[in-house]
């Protein structure tokens, strides 16, 4: 997946995709272990939608966290 067809979704939606994109990698490394392995692409694939998914979680976090502070600063 792209980052432009990932930023729309929602925090629970990425969680969600999140978990099956690790379960589609344990099981691709698995099959990768066994010699049955028909798409090797995928693997380097998945493991870079994990990766943008994990990008735009922290990205989030951070700008949520500095939005707080804001918050914070600007009650006092």
């Amino acid at each position: 997946m792209k980052q432009s067809e990932l930023t729309p979704l929602t925090d629970d939606q990425l969680a969600e995709q999140l978990g099956n994109l690790k379960r589609e990698a344990f099981n691709l490394r698995f099959q990768a272990a066994t010699s049955q392995l028909e798409k090797p692409s995928r693997v380097r694939e998945v493991r870079r939608t994990i990766a943008r998914i994990k990008t735009i979680q922290s990205a989030r976090a951070r700008s949520a966290q500095e939005e707080a502070g804001r918050v914070r600063s600007a009650a006092k």
